[in-house]
């Protein structure tokens, strides 16, 4: 498992690490992809689309279920991961690394309800229940 101290996290499963420079990088968590099971399919947005935290920017299709994703940051996409989208089985074999679904340029600080990775994992015991 990675080192993911310097990630934060939300209650419907993305995560977001800040990259400096006011950009962060988001992605969907370990837990997510295997509640999800194997990824068929994203739907992300284009570079230059303007994101709220907590809105939805995207989609995720697995074998067994379609959901939304949910931004964790207010900001514009900057970059969005070509990997994936040609080859969406990254997000099952590397959520937290080369699976990363967008990188935003963030409007002001993170949003104050971002979890830790303790209190992350701690939550996602007791949703999968």
């Amino acid at each position: 498992m990675p080192d993911l101290s310097a990630y934060r996290f939300t209650k419907t499963h993305e995560w977001v690490r800040d990259e400096g420079a006011g950009e962060v990088v988001v992605g969907i968590t370990d837990h997510a992809q295997s509640q999800l099971g194997d990824v068929i399919f994203l739907e992300l947005p284009k570079v230059g689309a303007s994101l709220s935290a907590g809105a939805r920017f995207g989609a995720v299709e697995s074998v067994k279920a379609a959901s939304d994703l949910n931004s964790p940051v207010s900001g514009e996409v900057v970059a969005v991961n070509s990997q994936v989208s040609a080859s969406p089985e990254l997000v099952n074999k590397d959520p937290h690394g080369q699976g990363w679904l967008i990188r935003v340029r963030v409007e002001g600080d993170l949003p104050g309800d971002l979890l830790d990775s303790a209190a992350y994992d701690s939550f996602a015991q007791a949703d999968s229940h």
